[in-house]
């Protein structure tokens, strides 16, 4: 969470996971459980969301993960976000994701560059639910197209 505005409670954990339950239910996607294959170990979540506030890229819908610290750096949010890309091109029908980030989350630009993701900085934004002079309130946007993500998957 070091990238967030706080850490959660157990009860605000248990109340996030209850909102994306209720998020497959209404939309059809969400954020999956990651796991370490043959091992079963919970590591974090990767998925499809809809931005709960309204920017200048808004609607959209939006890739994003979180990973315990001990699962940094192995591949696992590049792999897994991949194949949630390959859900909201070619399940979904969607013709663009966004993600976005603090300025200072240089590990979660770096999978986004990974997952074929460009960045703009005239895209970049001041995160609205986060106050005037918040560290984290400078925000970096990222996009990638069904096109481009097609052409990167059909081009080897």
């Amino acid at each position: 969470m070091e990238h967030f505005p706080a850490t959660m409670t157990r009860a605000e954990s248990d109340a996030l996971i209850e909102a994306i339950e209720a998020r497959f239910d209404g939309l059809g996607f969400g954020f999956w459980a990651l796991e370490i294959a043959g091992t079963g170990e919970f590591i974090g979540f990767t998925g499809l969301s809809v931005p709960r506030f309204q920017a200048h890229f808004t609607p959209a819908v939006e890739i994003g993960w979180r990973l315990s610290r001990p699962s940094w750096g192995h591949g696992y949010a590049s792999e897994a976000a991949r194949c949630a890309l390959g859900v909201a091109f070619e399940e979904l029908g969607l013709a663009e994701v966004v993600s976005f980030t603090s300025t200072s989350n240089v590990r979660s630009q770096a999978v986004m560059r990974r997952i074929g993701m460009t960045h703009d900085p005239a895209d970049d934004f001041d995160h609205p639910l986060l106050d005037e002079g918040h560290p984290l309130r400078r925000h970096v946007l990222w996009r990638i197209t069904a096109q481009a993500w097609q052409a990167r998957h059909t081009s080897g």
